[in-house]
């Protein structure tokens, strides 16, 4: 904790930004995102985990082992992050219908186990907030998951 300080007070008398977090990619963001849904209720199922490997498999285009790669990174990420805005701020840059996608996505997680707790609506609204998209386009989203 100490050192931590310390190093804080060394940049801020060297001049340097503090504000140049240590960027994650954006597959990774992706992924972390699911893994927030996933673990919001404290109780990830074997539905969700299933959900979230076909997902990040689809969503990226990605073999099974770089699947199980990426997301064993993004959980240990998760328990790394102080907030969703880790995730958020590269990812803004997305366009708006890849921006709607990985809403219908944590949408389809949180739904998997066929039970969207609030703490899981919680973090996909906080996202979408984050990620700027529309209450509307956010409520599309969920009804297309849940009417499937």
């Amino acid at each position: 904790m100490f050192t931590s300080i310390t190093s804080i007070f060394k940049q801020l008398i060297e001049g340097s930004d503090l504000s140049q977090n240590q960027t994650v990619s954006p597959n990774l963001a992706i992924a972390s995102l699911l893994c927030e849904v996933s673990s919001a209720d404290h109780q990830v199922d074997e539905q969700e985990e299933q959900a979230k490997r076909s997902l990040v498999s689809r969503l990226l285009a990605l073999s099974d082992e770089e699947t199980n790669l990426l997301i064993e990174q993004a959980k240990l990420k998760v328990k790394e992050s102080v907030s969703l805005y880790d995730f958020t701020s590269g990812l803004r840059e997305l366009s708006q219908e890849k921006r709607f996608e990985l809403i219908k996505a944590m949408w389809e997680v949180a739904n998997a186990d066929g039970v969207i707790d609030p703490q899981e609506d919680a973090v996909i609204r906080k996202v979408a907030e984050l990620l700027y998209v529309d209450h509307s386009e956010f409520i599309r989203a969920k009804i297309q998951v849940i009417d499937k």
